[in-house]
């Protein structure tokens, strides 16, 4: 299996905790030299709080386990596109590579809705990979939904 499955496979562990509480199932795996620094899922329902998306408790998570803010060299692993709020984060904390699964067309800025990555105003950009375990990604966002509208 490669790496990026394997993490990606982690992530989605995370996303079940999320749907486990109620909450939109993304989950997020932070890695430095292929070592877990960080691991979280969506709360924003939970926590009250609409920042409180998987990226966003992941690089939370992951800079106080390092002692900075900066995650150079660390790899994001996340199984839905991020979305903007996310990105901007994504760019500050410096993280220098985002694997996806899911794409998010309504939402996404990582080539499915708008390509932020694309513009030239940002002082960082990320090698994004999109698409890893897209199927299983996808898969447990429609379970989710399905369940609701019914």
């Amino acid at each position: 299996m490669a790496i990026d499955e394997k993490f990606m496979r982690l992530a989605l562990i995370e996303a079940q905790k999320s749907r486990e509480i109620n909450e939109v199932p993304v989950g997020a795996v932070i890695t430095l030299n292929d070592r877990i620094i960080s691991k979280s899922y969506n709360q924003s329902i939970s926590k009250i709080d609409p920042t409180s998306h998987a990226e966003i408790n992941a690089i939370m998570s992951a800079a106080l386990n390092i002692g900075n803010y900066r995650l150079t060299g660390a790899n994001l692993y996340v199984t839905l596109e991020p979305c903007a709020m996310c990105y901007g984060a994504i760019i500050h904390a410096r993280i220098s590579r985002l694997i996806f699964g899911a794409y998010d067309y309504k939402t996404g800025v990582c080539g499915s809705s708008i390509k932020l990555h694309e513009q030239n105003c940002f002082n960082h950009t990320p090698e994004i990979k999109g698409g890893v375990l897209e199927e299983d990604c996808s898969l447990i966002l429609k379970d989710f939904f399905k369940e609701k509208r019914n």
